[in-house]
């Protein structure tokens, strides 16, 4: 499993409220995989966010889909720096008229 393999995953977990994947809202800041560890950093687009447990509870399962039985996930919420509308895909941004 590697980096790529995660950021996978987490495309199927789709943010209720704009309908796309979290990678393309840009909410996913890093993935580190390591033997036996995958630690992923993500955010919200607001600290208010009433998604944001939903989020990482599903983040968390995706990647388990793609981990090795054992794996030891951890998905941590940031703000720094904090999100923006700079940080989504192209096609997100189109889907936003931005």
């Amino acid at each position: 499993m590697d980096e790529g393999e995660v950021t996978q995953a987490l495309r199927g977990v789709e943010d209720p409220e704009a309908g796309m994947s979290i990678v393309d809202l840009g909410l996913v800041y890093g993935v580190e995989v390591q033997p036996g560890r995958v630690r992923v950093e993500m955010t919200m687009t607001s600290p208010a966010c009433p998604a944001a447990p939903y989020l990482v509870d599903e983040a968390e399962a995706a990647i388990r889909t793609v981990a090795p039985e054992g794996t030891d996930v951890q998905v941590e919420l940031v703000w720094e720096p904090p999100w923006t509308p700079e940080r989504m895909s192209a096609e997100a941004r189109q889907k936003f008229g931005w």
